[in-house]
């Protein structure tokens, strides 16, 4: 229930979900193409006020999904 009080996790969450965002295909429309870019932003922002368990369960979850999709992306590149 306590924030994290370093800024560590709202940063490493940041770069972790632009890291994801980036490995999926980009949205058709352009708008929506900037929204998502503009989410890790807003997001690491929103992390440095919740408690940091929270923060962390969101960027090991972010970590896995990044491996999930690199996997996936790679299996359909091999065939």
């Amino acid at each position: 229930s306590v924030r994290d009080p370093l800024y560590v996790l709202p940063v490493l969450n940041g770069i972790s979900m632009f890291v994801l965002q980036s490995l999926q295909p980009a949205p058709p429309d352009p708008t929506q193409a900037k929204v998502m870019k503009v989410m890790p932003v807003m997001f690491s922002f929103f992390f440095v006020f919740f408690p940091a368990g929270l923060v962390l369960y969101w960027t090991v979850n972010s970590v896995l999904s990044i491996a999930q999709q690199w996997v996936i992306t790679r299996r359909i590149i091999a065939e």
